[in-house]
């Protein structure tokens, strides 16, 4: 459920009708709902309800807004980043450092010491190197830094190729089968405080058979950990729960998820942690644009809008599908291509789609576009970056400027050997 439905023949996001907002802001923007991001994240903690030792941390990669993560801190989510910069941010919208999670694959040494700095609450390890590095870096500074092994189970999590990361090939984690010896070997570093193991195998899951496969492999290891004399404590069992982007979609509730990890994890004796993001943030977005033209095709018309691949680059990437609605609908329907202005033939949203009839001027969503929207944008074609609204109730705030090309071409500098 999300708070984006029509009153009076106008989209609204709660009680603000988008066609105010694109007027004061201007279109392309993404509009968030904070009702809606409220909703998801009291909903996906009430699904694990029947875990007494919970942390969860929103990841950050879904939707770094700092105001989107404030909203997400007073409801006491932690935060999980893959970056120094995401790190600042939740740090900024006030994540206590001890509900940080540091995953990702390439962490800096840089990184690695502020996040020793801060104190954050746990690294996540991607490979003995890194851990090694890690514990001499806390053992210099007296400490011995709280971290899990991640594992990778060579499970196929059935998503998209390229937000699949559990598979042998995938460059996350260790391999399962190697990560008993490779734990006992941190283990033994006096700088690292190796608590236990996670995993997450991919994004916008729709089946949770991969996930409880992969979960139990991680059982079998915590019991070989602790066959070895291992603590373990904490196992952070990662996120990629999906959402429904087409008419139909059918995906499992927070309720089915956290039964079946309640009932997998049973015995295991430690803090489960979770790593939601587009289960939060996705249905709490739209992306605000105005049709440019409507330009005969051979097959179909063309729907040029005003919002592009660099706005929204999943469709470009993966394939994507965002349904697409007229603000203002007028009961019509036409079956068309919806494009964008970039100068790449992948510069479409949809193709021989049936849409709401719309002409030059109207305003249109693309809905579900709260996460992996607007923090995957750039600035090809020299465009601008996309703003962000935040609605509550029957106000609204602009949480993210527009940055325009003036003011990014401002940070250049032409040497004088070329002048």
């Amino acid at each position: 459920m999300d708070f984006f439905s029509q009153r009076a023949g106008s989209l609204h996001a709660e009680d603000v009708p988008l066609d105010r907002i694109a007027e004061a802001v201007g279109t392309p923007a993404y509009v968030y709902s904070r009702a809606t991001l409220e909703r998801h994240a009291r909903v996906f903690r009430d699904g694990l309800k029947q875990i007494e030792r919970l942390h969860l941390a929103f990841a950050i990669k879904a939707n770094p807004n700092l105001a989107v993560l404030r909203v997400l801190a007073d409801r006491g989510y932690g935060a999980d980043v893959v970056s120094g910069g995401e790190m600042a941010r939740a740090l900024a919208a006030g994540v206590p450092a001890r509900d940080i999670v540091f995953s990702g694959v390439g962490k800096t040494i840089g990184e690695l010491e502020r996040a020793l700095d801060v104190g954050i609450g746990q690294f996540n390890l991607e490979h003995e190197p890194e851990g090694r590095a890690l514990a001499g870096l806390a053992a210099a500074r007296g400490q011995s830094a709280p971290a899990v092994l991640r594992v990778n189970p060579d499970v196929d999590a059935g998503t998209h190729e390229k937000i699949s990361t559990g598979r042998a090939e995938n460059k996350f984690g260790v391999p399962i089968d190697e990560a008993r010896a490779m734990f006992g070997r941190l283990a033994a570093e006096p700088g690292l405080a190796l608590r236990g193991v996670a995993i997450h195998i991919g994004s916008q899951l729709g089946d949770l058979a991969p996930l409880e496969r992969a979960y139990r492999r991680v059982g079998e290891l915590i019991a070989m950990l602790r066959g070895d004399g291992h603590a373990v404590t904490h196992v952070d069992l990662g996120g990629g729960l999906g959402v429904p982007y087409r008419p139909g979609d059918v995906m499992p509730s927070p309720a089915e998820f956290g039964a079946m990890a309640a009932r997998v994890t049973q015995g295991w004796d430690v803090d489960l942690m979770f790593e939601p993001g587009r289960v939060i943030a996705g249905n709490a977005g739209v992306l605000l644009t105005r049709v440019i033209w409507v330009k005969p095709g051979i097959t179909h018309p063309y729907v040029i809008v005003d919002a592009a691949m660099n706005d929204l680059a999943r469709p470009s990437l993966y394939d994507a599908y965002h349904a697409f609605e007229a603000v203002r609908p007028s009961g019509d329907r036409m079956t068309a291509n919806i494009a964008g202005p970039v100068c790449e033939t992948g510069d479409t949203f949809a193709m021989g789609r049936e849409i709401d009839r719309v002409g030059p001027g109207d305003l249109a969503v693309f809905r579900t576009a709260g996460a992996y929207g607007a923090t995957m944008a750039s600035t090809y074609n020299s465009r601008a970056l996309v703003p962000e609204v935040m609605v509550d109730g029957d106000r609204y705030a602009v949480v993210a400027d527009r940055i325009r090309p003036e003011t990014i071409m401002a940070a250049e500098r032409v040497p004088d050997w070329l002048t």
